[in-house]
C-alpha cells in the first residue's frame, strides 16, 4: 500500500486517513455550500468593521469577497460547484475558490474563525430554512385533515380501543385528532427553532480569539436573535442542536405513522372504510388486481429510521468530553437525513389526505349494538341510576340497543371536542397563525441575507 501523503489546504495527510475522516462530507456539504458563503460574507463584513490598524480586510476588499461569494453561489445553483477529497469539506472548497479568484485576499477570510464555528453556523442557517419548511408542511397537512374532517363532519365511524369496537365516533373526530397532534408536535418544533436561533460565529475553536471581533454584529448580519454568549458553550452546542431537531422530527413521524397504520387497516377489504387513491399505491409484479399501500408502509418504517437517527445522535453526544470532537461530524448526516425523511413523509401524507375517499355505507355498517353500550349506560345515569347498576343492566341487555341511531349518538356529544363539538374555526385560526409566523420569518431571513450579499 502506498504511504505517500495527499496535500490539502491544511497539510499533508495519508490518503487512507483522508478518505476515512472526510467520509461523506464532499456530498453532504453541497447542501451547505450556499450557507457557507452566506456565513463567510457575514464574517468578512464583521472583519472589515473591526477596529484594528492596519485593517485585516478593508471595506473595499470586503466588497470583492462578497462579489466572489455570489459567484460561488451561482456555481452551486448551476451545479458546477464541487468538493474534492483534497478539499475535505465545503469550508476549504469555498476558501480555495476565493483564493483562486482573489489571491492573497482569499487567504485572509479565515481570520478569527475555525471550521468548528464555521460548520456550526452553516448548519444553523440550513436548519433555520429547513425548520421553517417543516413547520409549513406540517401545518398544510393539518389544514388538509381539518378540511377532510369538515367535509365528513356527520359521517359516523366506530371508535376503537384495543382495535375492538368501543364507542360511536366520526370521520371528523378521527381526522382532526391527527391535525391537532401535528399542531401540538409543532410546539416542539418551535422550541427547536428557538434553540437554533443563536449564532456561534466568532467562537472559533470554542475558546474565542484575541481580536476585537463583534459577535453581536455577526449574529445580526445573519438574522439570528443573538449570539451564544459563552464561546465554549457555542462549541458544545454542536450536535445537541441536531439532536433536538431530530427529537422534534421524531414526534411528527410518530403522528404520521399512527395515521398511516389507521389508513392501512381501514382501507382493507374487511373494513372498507376508506379507499386509497390508485395513483398513490403500487401494483404487484404478479397479481394484476393489487393496489398496495406502499407509501403508508414506508412511512411506518421511516418513522423507525428517524427514531434511530435521534437515538444515534444522543448516543454520540452522551460520552463526549467538552470541546470539539470529530465524532460530531456524524451528527450532520443524521440531521440532514432525518429532516429530509420527515419533510418528504409530510408531503406524501398531504397528498393522501387530499385524495383518500370515504365510504359512508361501510362506516355505518361497522356499528353493532355493543358500540352504543356506554352511551346507554350514561343515559341511565342521567335518569338517576348509579353508574355500576347501569353498567350491569346494559351489559345484560345489549339486545335493547339493536335499533340505536349512530347519527343521534354523534349529535349527543356536543361538549368541547366531542363529535358535535369540534371547533373547526379554532383549528383554522391556529393553522393560519402557524403558517403566517413561518412565512414571516422566512421573508425576514431572506431580506436579511439579501442585504448582506448585496443582492
Amino acid at each position: 500500500m502506498s504511504t505517500s501523503g495527499k496535500t490539502t489546504l491544511i497539510g499533508k495527510i495519508h490518503p487512507d486517513v483522508l478518505a476515512f475522516t472526510v467520509g461523506k462530507d464532499p456530498v453532504l456539504d453541497l447542501e451547505l455550500a450556499v450557507w457557507d458563503c452566506v456565513g463567510t460574507a457575514a464574517h468578512v463584513t464583521m472583519l472589515s468593521k473591526m477596529g484594528v490598524e492596519p485593517a485585516v480586510i478593508t471595506e473595499k476588499e470586503c466588497g470583492k469577497v462578497i462579489k466572489a461569494l455570489r459567484e460561488v453561489i451561482c456555481e452551486v445553483h448551476e451545479g458546477s460547484f464541487s468538493i474534492s477529497e483534497a478539499d475535505q469539506d465545503v469550508h476549504l472548497a469555498v476558501e480555495r475558490r476565493l483564493t483562486e479568484r482573489l489571491g492573497e485576499l482569499g487567504r485572509k477570510v479565515h481570520t478569527g474563525r475555525s471550521r468548528n464555528d464555521q460548520v456550526a453556523v452553516d448548519i444553523r442557517l440550513h436548519m433555520r430554512d429547513q425548520i421553517l419548511g417543516l413547520i409549513e408542511e406540517s401545518a398544510l397537512l393539518a389544514q388538509s385533515l381539518v378540511k377532510f374532517g369538515r367535509k365528513h363532519l356527520k359521517v359516523p365511524m366506530v371508535g376503537r380501543t384495543h382495535l375492538q369496537p368501543a364507542m360511536p365516533s366520526s370521520v371528523a373526530l378521527w381526522s382532526t385528532a391527527y391535525a391537532e397532534s401535528l399542531l401540538d408536535d409543532l410546539l416542539l418544533v418551535e422550541a427547536a427553532y428557538t434553540l437554533n436561533d443563536r449564532c456561534p460565529l466568532g467562537s472559533a475553536a470554542g475558546y474565542g480569539v484575541p481580536l476585537p471581533i463583534d459577535r453581536n454584529l455577526s449574529a445580526r448580519l445573519l438574522g439570528f436573535a443573538a449570539p451564544h454568549h459563552n464561546v465554549f458553550h457555542a462549541s458544545n452546542a454542536r450536535g445537541k442542536d441536531e439532536a433536538v431537531v431530530l427529537a422534534a422530527c421524531t414526534q411528527i413521524m410518530l403522528t404520521l405513522s399512527r395515521m398511516a397504520e389507521d389508513l392501512i387497516l381501514f382501507s382493507m377489504p374487511e373494513f372498507g372504510y376508506f379507499v386509497l387513491p390508485a395513483e398513490l399505491c403500487t401494483g404487484s409484479s404478479i397479481m394484476p388486481q393489487k393496489y398496495n399501500p406502499d407509501v403508508l408502509e414506508l412511512i411506518r418504517a421511516k418513522t423507525a429510521t428517524v427514531m434511530g437517527y435521534s437515538a444515534t445522535a444522543n448516543t454520540i453526544l452522551k460520552a463526549l468530553p467538552g470541546g470539539y470532537n470529530r465524532d460530531l461530524q456524524e451528527t450532520k448526516e443524521l440531521y440532514m437525513e432525518g429532516m429530509r425523511v420527515t419533510r418528504s413523509s409530510l408531503r406524501i401524507m398531504t397528498l393522501m389526505a387530499d385524495s383518500v375517499r370515504v365510504r359512508p355505507e361501510r362506516l355505518r355498517g361497522g356499528f353493532s349494538a355493543g358500540v352504543y353500550a356506554t352511551d346507554k349506560a350514561l343515559a341511565l345515569v342521567a335518569g338517576g341510576m348509579p353508574f355500576r347498576d347501569a353498567y350491569q343492566h346494559v351489559r345484560a341487555h345489549l339486545d335493547e340497543l339493536e335499533d340505536a341511531d349512530p347519527d343521534a349518538a354523534l349529535a349527543a356529544k356536543s361538549h368541547l371536542g366531542g363529535t358535535a363539538g369540534l371547533d373547526f374555526k379554532g383549528y383554522q385560526m391556529r393553522i393560519k397563525a402557524v403558517l403566517a409566523a413561518a412565512r414571516s420569518r422566512r421573508r425576514s431571513s431572506e431580506r436579511t441575507i439579501a442585504r448582506l450579499m448585496g443582492h
